[in-house]
């Protein structure tokens, strides 16, 4: 493989940082008038995209980061987004209503967890849909 010169080490660092090409050939000290043009050439060299792959794979490996830690915050995120309070009025009293915390942060938590767990995924296909049996077609061959 092609060796990287120091400018090249320092593009490559840069651009991992920001995903900015043009800022990234700026700031490892490319003369250009035309940055852009300069971060597309960079871009361009097999042996430069393999180094930005290897660096970012590198970063993602040294996370490592275990999955049931990953499964429990998010839980403990959906279970107190999603937990009763009380309602109080605007002098501090309770009103005897109730409301969630923060649906909104409940539901992206549960979100976020199903899509890690792979629920919901065209693969997954224990997911069966609902019959739907009403009076008007309810007979005894479908009970």
């Amino acid at each position: 493989m092609k060796q990287l010169t120091q400018q090249q080490k320092t593009f490559v660092s840069e651009y991992i940082k920001t995903l900015d090409g043009e800022d990234a050939a700026k700031k490892a000290g490319y003369k250009s008038k035309d940055f852009k043009e300069t971060a597309n050439k960079l871009l361009a060299e097999n042996h430069i995209v393999k180094e930005i792959k290897n660096q970012i794979n590198n970063q993602i490996y040294s996370l490592r980061v275990q999955k049931g830690y990953v499964i429990q915050k998010l839980l403990q995120i959906a279970e107190f987004s999603l937990e009763e309070e009380e309602i109080t009025d605007k002098d501090g009293n309770y009103t005897g209503k109730k409301k969630l915390r923060d649906t909104g942060g409940g539901l992206r938590a549960l979100e976020s967890l199903c899509k890690y767990l792979g629920i919901n995924s065209p693969e997954n296909d224990e997911y069966k849909p609902a019959k739907i049996i009403t009076i008007s077609n309810l007979d005894d061959e479908k009970i």
